[in-house]
């Protein structure tokens, strides 16, 4: 059994009754909500949402749309994706890192043999912004790490005044991070993340 189907905050969510037709049979709908890991084919639709996200603000996007492809072709595993009636409205994209701190290279690399999950980029479509999506699809992202049997910390580097949003969602600040971006400095946060055996005895992974 893979990774995906033995964990059932990723199955779709339904948020409304399915409809019928007029002679009583159910016609075929999308879930009206779904999360799931992201594919090399999402790679469009995550980017076009991130460089509305990020470009007004900071004037860049953490990933460009060959870096995203990148990322969803080498761990696809480590992406989450919010989808409203098959449409993408929020994601998560992450890669695996073999240090306690980010460095440069974290940007670009993906290390197999890590335990640290590096969140690259969590964003919102700007149409469902300030609604609680981003605080949601994180816990949801967080609880599938806990049954990855190799995570044990997740790290990810954010300006200031995100740096409350993410101590919402249980992050601690660990202080300035080495990578810079231009002119852009950011805050290094962690989350703990425990192992599959443990979470297996505790809550059913």
């Amino acid at each position: 059994m893979s990774a995906l189907s033995a964990l059932p905050f990723l199955k779709p969510v339904h948020l409304r009754s399915p409809q019928s037709s007029p002679g009583g049979q159910r016609r075929h709908t999308l879930p009206a909500s779904e999360f799931r890991c992201l594919s090399p084919e999402d790679a469009v639709s995550v980017f076009e949402i991130e460089r509305e996200a990020f470009i007004s603000v900071s004037g860049d996007c953490p990933l460009h749309l060959d870096e995203i492809r990148h990322f969803l072709n080498l761990c696809p595993e480590l992406s989450l994706g919010w989808f409203v009636e098959g449409r993408l409205v929020a994601f998560i994209i992450g890669s695996l890192w073999d240090q306690d701190r980010l460095s440069q290279a974290a940007l670009t690399l993906h290390k197999p043999r890590g335990t640290v999950v590096h969140i690259h980029v969590l964003a919102v479509h700007r149409t469902f912004r300030q609604q609680g999506k981003g605080s949601i699809l994180m816990w949801r992202y967080l609880q599938y790490l806990r049954c990855l049997p190799f995570a044990r910390r997740a790290l990810l580097m954010c300006e200031d005044f995100l740096v409350p949003f993410y101590q919402k969602c249980g992050f601690e600040a660990l202080g300035p991070c080495e990578v810079t971006v231009g002119e852009l400095t950011f805050i290094e946060m962690q989350h703990p993340v425990r192992g599959h055996a443990f979470m297996r005895r505790n809550s059913g992974c």
